[in-house]
């Protein structure tokens, strides 16, 4: 779907965000970018969401794409607060003209989607963290994208409604067959989400490794045995990287 190399992004300031990413997205794709907080993940989602561009290097998409074809979902739901669920999911698709009507049925599928279908008229102030942030995942997925990109989104959640919502997102990805690319800096959420980790190094961010997952897909891979290993296997794998960059030999 998408190839980037050699992408690199300096920030005004003077500070290195990125430098030398390669890497290659494929249709499908379940993808955990994984590192500590300012090692660039959020940089380059952005730059593949066309929300930020490199100062080196490119991204060669593969796949056409257009308006609607990426979702976003950020970190903090980034509701309307005074508008309903209802409006908020609808926002994307009113800013490319569609009316209310026209709307209706594909807002009212993406809301059922995430297991608000009962709560179209409610507000932001009326939700719970958990369920504001499954509008604004409705609100990504209302436009039908073929890449979906998250940012941290269950970083601020408690860790029931955070296990849940991983589930969730495990069945929509399986639903609807986009690829996902999802930011984390826990590798217990990227061993449980992602069929590829690729892990980053401390800035300027790098690709220090990438494992892909041996494990089944479902709520069931938490008791298993496989899951601690690849959860270890993946914390040895940054620490060279890590070792690096604080002169440890």
């Amino acid at each position: 779907m998408l190839t980037l190399t050699g992408v690199g992004r300096r920030y005004p300031t003077g500070t290195i965000a990125l430098s030398g990413v390669d890497l290659r997205i494929g249709q499908g794709d379940f993808l955990a970018l994984l590192g500590p907080s300012g090692c660039g993940k959020s940089t380059l989602l952005r730059l593949i969401a066309g929300l930020d561009a490199p100062d080196q290097g490119r991204l060669d998409w593969e796949v056409p794409h257009g308006p609607g074809d990426i979702g976003f979902v950020f970190q903090d739901a980034t509701l309307l607060p005074w508008a309903t669920a209802f409006e908020n999911v609808w926002l994307p698709l009113r800013l490319r003209g569609i009316s209310r009507a026209e709307a209706e049925p594909r807002i009212r599928a993406a809301l059922a989607r995430v297991g608000l279908a009962d709560f179209a008229t409610a507000r932001p102030s009326q939700l719970s963290g958990g369920m504001r942030m499954r509008v604004s995942i409705a609100r990504a997925l209302v436009g039908n994208p073929k890449i979906l990109l998250l940012d941290e989104p269950f970083a601020a959640l408690d860790e029931f409604t955070r296990h849940a919502l991983q589930e969730e997102l495990l069945e929509i990805w399986q639903a609807l067959g986009c690829t996902i690319v999802f930011v984390t800096h826990s590798i217990y959420e990227a061993a449980f989400l992602a069929r590829r980790i690729v892990m980053m190094s401390p800035r300027p961010g790098r690709i220090a490794s990438e494992i892909e997952s041996p494990l089944p897909v479902g709520p069931q891979v938490r008791a298993m045995a496989e899951y601690a290993s690849l959860v270890t296997g993946i914390g040895d794998s940054m620490r060279p990287a890590f070792a690096s960059e604080e002169g440890v030999p």
